[in-house]
């Protein structure tokens, strides 16, 4: 026979058990209820201006003063100013040019490449 502290513990122990999986049911209803609420929406939503955007600037015609540089096709685009190399040359050293980068460290300054 089993004595009555191995049933108060079994009755314990699935006493707790089926809350648990109860618990459990209850989350997964909750969870299939949010799913199909989902469905009902729209995928995709589209947005929509409700008023015409202000224009407080009109927009400058190219070629004219402070308005954008006129597009060619294959065209490169200027910069101002314009880029200078990182190490500049010989001659721009000796003047008092400063190169842009530091010298890479002696362990990544390898063997020069053999043809």
């Amino acid at each position: 026979m089993i004595s009555r502290e191995t049933r108060r513990s079994i009755r314990k122990e699935f006493l707790i058990s089926g809350v648990l999986v109860a618990s459990g049911i209850l989350l997964i209803g909750f969870s299939v209820m949010e799913l199909s609420s989902r469905e009902e929406q729209p995928r995709y939503k589209m947005a929509q201006a409700t008023t015409q955007p202000s224009q407080d600037t009109p927009a400058i015609a190219p070629g004219k003063d402070n308005g954008p540089a006129e597009s060619k096709p294959g065209g490169t685009r200027p910069t101002t100013p314009a880029p200078e190399p990182a190490t500049p040359d010989a001659d721009a050293q000796k003047v008092g040019a400063k190169p842009a980068l530091p010298p890479a460290p002696a362990e990544k300054i390898g063997e020069p490449i053999q043809k």
